[in-house]
């Protein structure tokens, strides 16, 4: 009676996470002798592993001179429980005794986490053989290891010999194909689900919703979106996060909004769901306003990943008060930022104009990563430092970090800002030969720029042409652009025609064609040029301006009445007029 009561006791530690008040009834344990109970050594295991002190799990089992079947689960469920799955697939390999439906399930579960395909169809043979591949935990953990490892039809075939499968068994097919991009089968499988007269729960939409990722799944979203509001499952964060994700994916920036409200229990995924969203859309003063609000109206603390996302949103606004406020805090609070962290504060303050304070949080870092190198290159070649940008690239070669093909993108900007045409050329020339990086269209696109500020567009037009990926509108429009800057109407007629053929979808061939067209006084090609624009249907795209009110950038686009206070604005500029024509002679 007092060892059940001992071992009950011990099973509550292992439920609630208490590993000290586990550590001390151990204790007990080895001073009244009962440490060699394996009734008692098994809890002991388990309330070990649960708490993710796995030294002193196992620890516990190597030291007993007796153990059974439910030692060796004890231990090899907590390994794969706590992210340690080869371990527990050791162990596996170890244990001499027949395994039960508990180890199976785990040591699936485990091949599943490593893609260990082969060890994984082994342990299916031995399920099979030893009679538990019945038994719904283990082919339901038999079908997800086969759907993560992209054999999606032996997970079928395993469903399909199942007489009553349930929920589970659905959801994990359906995540499987959605995973797999199998979106059609994924809602054939979520439909047959419901025709079986099984309740979807929340796992059944997240699962079935998660796959929804393109604007053409936009009215199936919509349509299981509706299910979870009659169901009443779209208010907690676990499905509504989901939900924003997929309308957030699809486009659709009224319906993450209107989420985002819906969402009551929300949680820090909601929030950074939420802000990430927004810098898609080109919303960033809004992600900024829910990062503000995150402590003082949802009690929430921002993760890495928000205070990453929140320091973008600051770069793409050029707000550098406020991006030095987030520094700032994290300054005071001392408190250890990741190396991701650090890229995002030195972006932003690149972006933001301040090469000074982005140089200083590189020199500071405690440690870097590739990501860290190609930031501070790309920083110092945007404010015009090629030379120190070189300096760098050779101080990251030199600490033994390879370069990358965004390395060799920010390198070559360097060089185009700093006029290193020389330099910038052998970088580009090298970067397969020496460096393993075959040129792509954007370092290809530099190249031009740079060729192009040089004035050399001769030798710019044979790099365009001598690459199989130069065909692309960017390139040849920046080309243009060169010619138009140097007023080289020859090439620059040639670079337009060949532009033209390869249908830009923007307005600026054109205007770039006209205004080359009136450098030389030729006005029947300007005329041509717009008669060109007029017929392709383009227009130009409406230019806007960012103000600051109380401490957050505003965007004021041309010709948009959208805004909430529009009124108020025309108002205010009807009286700035009014003021300008007092003054007017």
């Amino acid at each position: 009676m007092v060892l059940e009561k001992l071992g009950t006791l011990l099973q509550q530690f292992s439920k609630i996470r208490v590993a000290k008040s586990g550590a001390l009834l151990h204790a007990f344990l080895i001073k009244v002798g009962s440490d060699s109970d394996v009734f008692l050594c098994n809890h002991v295991i388990n309330m070990y592993a649960k708490c993710n002190y796995l030294r002193d799990a196992h620890q516990m089992f190597d030291g007993m001179a007796n153990k059974n079947l439910v030692s060796w689960s004890a231990l090899i469920s907590g390994y794969e429980q706590t992210g340690k799955a080869s371990m527990a697939l050791n162990i596996f390999t170890q244990m001499h005794l027949q395994p039960n439906e508990y180890v199976y399930a785990s040591i699936i579960s485990a091949c599943a986490s490593l893609l260990a395909l082969p060890q994984g169809k082994q342990v299916h043979t031995h399920s099979l053989k030893s009679g538990y591949n019945g038994i719904s935990f283990v082919y339901n953990s038999l079908m997800s290891m086969y759907m993560k490892c992209g054999c999606t039809d032996h997970a079928l075939l395993i469903f399909s010999k199942v007489s009553k499968p349930n929920s589970v068994s659905y959801n994990i097919l359906i995540t499987g194909l959605g995973e797999n991009l199998q979106l059609e089968k994924a809602l054939e499988l979520f439909r047959l689900l419901n025709q079986q007269g099984l309740l979807p729960d929340r796992f059944s939409y997240v699962a079935v919703i998660g796959i929804c990722t393109m604007k053409e799944d936009l009215s199936t979203g919509q349509g299981l979106h509706c299910q979870t509001i009659k169901l009443g499952l779209d208010r907690a964060a676990f499905v509504g996060n989901v939900i924003l994700s997929m309308y957030s994916k699809c486009g659709s920036v009224g319906d993450v909004e209107n989420t985002f409200i819906s969402i009551k229990e929300k949680d820090v995924i909601t929030c950074n769901t939420y802000i990430a969203a927004c810098s898609y859309f080109g919303e960033h003063d809004k992600g900024l306003m829910i990062y503000r609000d995150m402590d003082e109206v949802y009690g929430l603390n921002p993760d890495d990943f928000t205070v990453a996302s929140a320091l973008s949103a600051c770069s793409e606004l050029s707000s550098i008060r406020y991006g030095a406020q987030i520094h700032g805090h994290f300054i005071r609070s001392m408190v250890e930022l990741d190396v991701g962290v650090f890229n995002a504060i030195m972006n932003m303050y690149s972006k933001c104009g301040s090469i000074k304070y982005a140089n200083r949080v590189f020199h500071g870092m405690p440690k870097r990563n590739l990501v860290s190198w190609n930031t501070i290159i790309t920083a110092l070649g945007c404010h015009g430092l090629g030379r120190i940008a070189i300096q760098a690239f050779d101080q990251m070669n030199a600490n033994g970090v390879r370069p990358d093909s965004v390395t060799f993108t920010g390198l070559l900007a360097a060089c185009s800002h700093a006029g290193l045409v020389d330099e910038g050329k052998t970088y580009f020339d090298s970067m397969e030969e020496i460096y393993g990086n075959p040129p792509k269209i954007e370092h290809l696109s530099c190249l031009i720029d740079l060729l192009g500020r040089a004035s050399r567009l001769e030798e710019a037009e044979a790099y365009a042409s001598m690459f199989p990926f130069g065909n692309d509108p960017v390139i040849w429009g920046n080309l243009l652009s060169s010619c138009r800057l140097h007023g080289n109407l020859v090439v620059g007629e040639r670079v337009a025609m060949k532009l033209l053929e390869l249908q830009p979808t923007t307005s600026s061939p054109f205007v770039l064609l006209s205004t080359l067209y009136a450098s030389d006084g030729r006005w029947d090609g300007v005329a041509m040029a717009w008669k060109m624009l007029r017929c392709s249907g383009l227009k130009k795209e409406p230019g806007y301006s960012l103000v600051v009110v109380n401490d957050f950038p505003v965007k004021f686009t041309v010709g948009n009445s959208s805004h909430s206070r529009i009124e108020d604005i025309l108002e205010a500029l009807r009286s700035i007029n009014l003021e300008a024509k007092r003054f007017s002679p």
